[in-house]
């Protein structure tokens, strides 16, 4: 088949979280198994060497300022084996800022020129997709500017769009007024305005959602949550609506990129069946953050965006009584909204030598946090999949997680009497759940041959990408055949290697 990828991120050329390791894994997977994969994001930074002009320079057809600024759509030369096509928008004038997000209505206007350019794109290339996947709001008007205009092309006539929702809480919501300067046409207006209570509003994710020809989570579990009140974010009567339409994926990780075993941002590799390494990452992990050593006291990481969605607040409230009883040390890395910010500066001055917080983007750090950590905290309000607990399992650091979305999906709590089990999970988001479960993190720590097994037996999960593109591959498939939504069931894991004997 041939898909394209409309993405405001793609590692490693603009990266801020999981959206862009999601993107990049899944469109390498489909180029291994054989699919014409194009993936087309926005030129955030210079112009790369080697990148090569296709046609001559476009005008935009959204407004910004009084003018309607010219773009480029560049093909980057060099890609390895392997690898999709990549193609950039560049315009300075929309994109020069080198940031991958800004806020207010230039947001609005840049990433509508990113829909509207992938499909000047197709038509430049004379590449018929078979499937246009969208993710997030930034690439939601994908499937709105289709049903506008742009599928009355030959080279568009035969696409089906995919949209699928990262994060629910952002929909990219502008002023009505600005629809026309972001060159959407009159006669998508009627679907929007009967889709919404607030039609003067304008929703690239809502929008989305009501033009695509299918919709999906990035786990099980979540695309049941997004269905209620409470985690539908307003869009729920949406998707109930459309649920023939939606489907949860669980999203994969790519082990070539992810493997403690040969990771070069390590002092030490180490596996399954030999663990001496991990214990040089925890060793170098407390120096770097300036910890005491505590014996007995397991080290606690969190790599995480300082959001309301990630329970920061949890941490503030049920951390401070394990570190003033030394019972845990902690290191946190992240950055986001300052008050979040503040409150963890204010625990690492409370709790010098226990406690460390980076305010920091850093992946060479990131995965030295998960190396080095002996569990990892994940107490998220909401979380659509996530990909941090799925490291860390490969790490080998245990996993203390809240019962929601793709954390459900992807972490067992562990049983001592069976040995099944991969992680700590609590149910209520609150600091007396997350102190539980970090309870019983210190009650199995206490207990070395036990912490062995658990940590082995999360090593050993297997969240490929190997397992998880087949399911797009058979979504795909079911489009452009006409056939109904294939539909995983909430709760399913993936295989797993078995678990090597402890040690």
């Amino acid at each position: 088949m041939r898909v394209l990828m409309v993405t405001a991120e793609y590692a490693p050329f603009a990266k801020t979280g999981g959206l862009a390791d999601m993107v990049t894994g899944l469109s390498r997977a489909l180029v291994a198994n054989g699919h014409d994969v194009r993936v087309v994001f926005p030129g955030y930074a210079g112009v790369p060497p080697g990148a090569i002009t296709l046609g001559d320079v476009q005008l935009s057809p959204v407004l910004l300022g009084a003018s309607h600024p010219g773009y480029e759509l560049q093909q980057l030369s060099g890609s390895m084996g392997g690898e999709p096509t990549m193609y950039r928008v560049d315009s300075p004038p929309f994109f020069g800022s080198g940031g991958i997000y800004g806020g207010g209505e230039q947001e609005a206007r840049r990433f509508a020129l990113l829909c509207h350019a992938a499909l000047r794109l197709c038509e430049l290339l004379q590449w018929s997709p078979d499937i246009i996947h969208c993710h997030d709001w930034h690439a939601a008007l994908v499937p709105v500017l289709l049903a506008g205009g742009y599928r009355s092309s030959r080279t568009l006539r035969g696409a089906s769009s995919v949209l699928t929702i990262h994060n629910i809480g952002y929909q990219g919501v502008f002023a009505g007024a600005l629809a026309p300067e972001l060159g959407l046409l009159p006669s998508v207006a009627p679907a929007t305005v009967q889709a919404t209570a607030t039609p003067r509003d304008l929703n690239f994710l809502r929008d989305g959602i009501v033009a695509a020809d299918a919709l999906t989570t990035v786990s099980p579990s979540h695309a049941a949550e997004v269905l209620t009140a409470e985690y539908g974010k307003g869009l729920d009567p949406l998707l109930r609506q459309r649920r023939n339409r939606l489907v949860g994926i669980l999203n994969g990780v790519d082990y070539s990129a992810w493997d403690p075993a040969n990771d070069p941002a390590l002092p030490d590799h180490f596996d399954a069946t030999r663990l001496a390494g991990k214990m040089a990452c925890r060793q170098a992990l407390i120096a770097r953050a300036g910890l005491l050593p505590v014996p007995d006291a397991p080290l606690l990481g969190m790599v995480t965006r300082l959001a309301e969605q990630k329970g920061i607040e949890l941490v503030v409230e049920a951390l401070p009584l394990l570190l003033e009883r030394r019972a845990v040390q902690l290191v946190v890395l992240g950055q986001g909204e300052e008050r979040y910010g503040v409150r963890l500066r204010q625990l690492s001055a409370q709790f010098p030598g226990l406690c460390h917080y980076f305010d920091a983007q850093d992946e060479r750090l990131a995965r030295l946090v998960f190396a080095g950590s002996d569990a990892f905290l994940v107490p998220s309000i909401y979380e659509p999949c996530g990909l941090t607990q799925m490291y860390a399992l490969r790490y080998g650091a245990v996993p203390i997680v809240r019962e929601t979305g793709g954390l459900k999906d992807t972490v067992r709590h562990f049983n001592p009497e069976t040995l099944s089990g991969t992680g700590s999970i609590f149910k209520h988001a609150d600091g007396a759940g997350l102190r539980w479960a970090i309870d019983q993190i210190l009650s199995w720590y206490a207990q070395p041959d036990l912490w062995a097994v658990l940590q082995q037996s999360g090593m050993a999960e297997d969240f490929s990408w190997r397992h998880q593109a087949p399911l797009y591959e058979a979504l795909y498939s079911r489009l452009t055949t006409g056939g109904p939504i294939p539909r995983p069931a909430a709760g399913i894991q993936p295989p797993v290697r078995p678990a090597p004997p402890a040690s």
